[in-house]
């Protein structure tokens, strides 16, 4: 990627340097992480044993989740290690990987969610012609073009980052490696890669950002033209769940990158960094399941299902 570094390592920042609070931030990652790998690990075998739930809707909550389940598992895992050795060392290599991977893992999760729109759309406004256009094809093709955009997004923009040379100070004032901080300890002149990663993603955040106002814009024009409280209601019930999600998604991820210098801060990067690596892999299957009978009801019938297929 580049020139070589003269870095061999990197230093993350910790949540705190006292044993007892150590323990404490141990014990918060840990139960967080097996919280976020287990909801969504339900929603995926709820899908995956009910056929009722093979639908173009569940295949595309199915990646959303494996999508959750493999982006938390990028920084927390780590976190823990850190939080119980006290050892904050990443390897450059480690670096390079856990910034791929986030930047992958954003991406799908962003196309996802511009997928998951255009479903709602075609399901509020099209009705009669959704098994049409929402074929098993045409959803197996938007997930593959998903997944190849973001790797392509991801590899541009884990090269751009890694082209300048680091050396001196390696500390890094974050709990894992992300651009921002890696830009920040550059010792060449990385204004140049700043604004190609900028663009790039600015080009492909705002895409997505524009194609769901639009889907939504159209969703809430043709719901409030249906005549009936209960059905407007019903139409509704459907997209709760996702503008949800999305919501906290833009919002951990605005409030994250987008933040005013003056409320930029050690504690406060570290609290912003956790709210969009977090929670959303950790919120997004309760939102699914709060409101969702389908999936409450076919998260109950697991032990049934699989006690039925072992025997």
């Amino acid at each position: 990627m580049g020139n070589k570094s003269m870095m061999t390592d990197f230093l993350l920042m910790g949540f705190s340097d006292d044993h007892d609070m150590q323990l404490f931030y141990y014990l918060m990652f840990l139960f967080v992480y097996l919280t976020a790998v287990v909801g969504n690990f339900l929603i995926i075998s709820a899908v995956a044993l009910n056929q009722h739930l093979h639908t173009p809707m569940y295949f595309f909550l199915v990646n959303l989740s494996f999508v959750d389940i493999c982006y938390i598992s990028t920084t927390v895992p780590k976190t823990i290690a850190v939080t119980l050795t006290n050892n904050k060392m990443i390897p450059y290599a480690g670096c390079v990987a856990q910034v791929f991977l986030i930047i992958t893992f954003v991406g799908a999760e962003i196309f996802l969610l511009t997928i998951m729109a255009y479903d709602r759309y075609v399901a509020i406004c099209h009705p009669l012609q959704y098994r049409l256009i929402m074929n098993w094809n045409a959803c197996i093709e938007m997930a593959a073009v998903a997944w190849m955009s973001t790797l392509i997004h991801a590899v541009l923009e884990t090269s751009l980052t890694f082209r300048v040379n680091f050396c001196g100070f390696n500390r890094i004032g974050q709990f894992f490696c992300n651009m921002p901080q890696l830009q920040k300890i550059a010792c060449t002149d990385s204004k140049v890669h700043q604004i190609l990663i900028f663009l790039i993603g600015l080009s492909v955040n705002s895409f997505c950002f524009a194609f769901i106002l639009i889907s939504y814009c159209s969703i809430f024009s043709a719901v409030l033209k249906i005549p009936s409280v209960q059905g407007r209601y019903k139409a509704f019930s459907t997209c709760i769940p996702h503008l949800a999600v999305f919501a906290l998604f833009i919002i951990t991820a605005v409030f994250s990158f987008l933040k005013p210098k003056s409320l930029s801060s050690p504690t406060v990067d570290l609290i912003s960094g956790f709210m969009y690596t977090v929670l959303p892999p950790v919120l997004n299957p309760i939102i699914y399941s709060l409101r969702n009978k389908d999936i409450q009801g076919a998260v109950q019938k697991i032990p049934h299902k699989l006690k039925d297929f072992m025997g």
